[in-house]
């Protein structure tokens, strides 16, 4: 059996991989990222009517883009109106201004769309395609990309604040979810720009997807903390165990009304008008008490009262009953009760209820109930007792002195009151 070696021929390795290059050539060519298309000929496309004048104001670029400037604004101008004024009409057969405001809002932008194609347009017309023609060209298109960002971000906002309001339309939009719903769409609007800017420059974005792993991991070691109020934040918003303007309390002791629900940490006005940013993470972990949570706002308060023995308690229950009902804050519907809830040490204890219109005025409520009953009771004779010991004293037997004797524990009658209290 022979073998043939393989032959090493010089000029066919080096053919062949000159050859393997060739064909690899295209192939890495179409890999390659295609960047935004400048070399246009924008001569081409003006009208044989005015390509006279063209040819005359390329040779002055100042006035060439003065003068396209002007154009695009004035075509923008028009435009803006004419789209402002159709959308208005459609507007107006709606009773809130949220559609007015989110009409010129979108509006907006035209301007700046036309006055900036124009400019695009004005450098594009320079003879020769210079480098940094074409980074004008791409820093113009950057811009109008953020334009239109712009406005759309802020359109997600008030197209979501007006859809809430609208509960029996949208009722899948509740202020509870409105901030889950605006970040979701505030990042895929980020994505997509993003997506845009990086084909204006030629940017590959196959290299930051494979690298976007790798990052994660690293981001979700180095930012932990963050990701777990995140994750907190859109458990919050689903299960909505409060929402924006509730009087909620937490285990920790915080207390307030809930003025913003974010994705990272949830707002809390005091009642020192202080405002308090607690992380998500924290609430997510904590016994919430929402005091105005139920089928209404109102909230009832309890007023604990003692009256002595002895006490008429039909006239107790009706000065208690005048007391709330001359209150302003205390409601009508429910009515104000009275309740006698226990014979206490020393008092007969009764319990004042009353409901209120918000809870966070239970404070002031309860201040003015309890100033009100004391004058109250005082006219009308009605004693608050206080807590009160019968000391007794015994002298021990053979003993002439008037004092008894401290040091022997008997002396003091403490095995009689034990035996009496065990007869009673």
């Amino acid at each position: 059996m022979t073998f043939q070696a393989p032959s090493t021929d010089p000029t066919r390795l080096l053919s062949g991989q000159s050859g393997q290059q060739e064909e690899k050539a295209p192939e890495e060519e179409a890999a390659q990222p295609q960047a935004l298309e400048l070399d246009v000929d924008v001569a081409q496309y003006v009208p044989e009517a005015v390509r006279p004048g063209w040819e005359f104001l390329a040779d002055y670029p100042l006035v060439l883009v003065l003068l396209l400037g002007a154009i695009g604004w004035g075509i923008g101008k028009a435009l803006q109106l004419v789209v402002r004024k159709l959308m208005d009409q459609a507007a107006s057969r709606t009773k809130t201004d949220l559609d007015d405001r989110l009409i010129r809002l979108l509006s907006a932008p035209i301007i700046q769309t036309t006055v900036t194609l124009a400019l695009i347009v004005a450098v594009m017309a320079f003879e020769g395609s210079t480098v940094l023609e074409k980074v004008a060209v791409r820093i113009l298109v950057t811009l109008l990309l953020l334009f239109w960002a712009r406005a759309w971000l802020k359109a997600t906002h008030l197209a979501l604040e007006a859809m809430s309001k609208n509960v029996r339309r949208f009722e899948l939009f509740q202020p509870r979810t409105v901030p889950l719903f605006e970040m979701g769409i505030k990042v895929l609007l980020v994505l997509v720009f993003a997506y845009l800017f990086m084909g204006v420059w030629g940017i590959d974005g196959t290299a930051w997807l494979a690298s976007a792993g790798i990052i994660g991991i690293a981001i979700g070691f180095a930012a932990r903390d963050t990701l777990a109020n995140l994750i907190s934040g859109v458990s919050i918003i689903a299960d909505a165990p409060y929402k924006i303007g509730d009087y909620i309390v937490l285990d920790t002791g915080e207390r307030g009304i809930v003025t913003s629900l974010g994705i990272r940490s949830t707002r809390l006005l005091t009642r020192d008008d202080v405002e308090i940013s607690i992380p998500n993470a924290v609430i997510g972990n904590a016994k919430i008490t929402n005091e105005s949570g139920g089928p209404w706002v109102k909230q009832r308060i309890r007023v604990p009262v003692g009256v002595a023995y002895g006490s008429d308690t039909e006239k107790v229950v009706k000065v208690l009953e005048g007391v709330a009902r001359d209150n302003p804050d205390i409601i009508e519907r429910p009515e104000p009760r009275v309740r006698m809830r226990a014979f206490g040490q020393s008092s007969l204890d009764f319990e004042l209820m009353g409901w209120i219109d918000h809870p966070e005025d239970r404070g002031k409520v309860s201040h003015d109930l309890f100033l009100e009953i004391d004058r109250r009771f005082r006219e009308a004779g009605i004693v608050i007792p206080f807590p009160q010991r019968d000391v007794h004293l015994y002298r021990q037997e053979g003993t002439t002195g008037s004092e008894p004797n401290l040091r022997d524990p008997d002396s003091v009658g403490g095995k009689d009151e034990s035996a009496q209290a065990d007869q009673d």
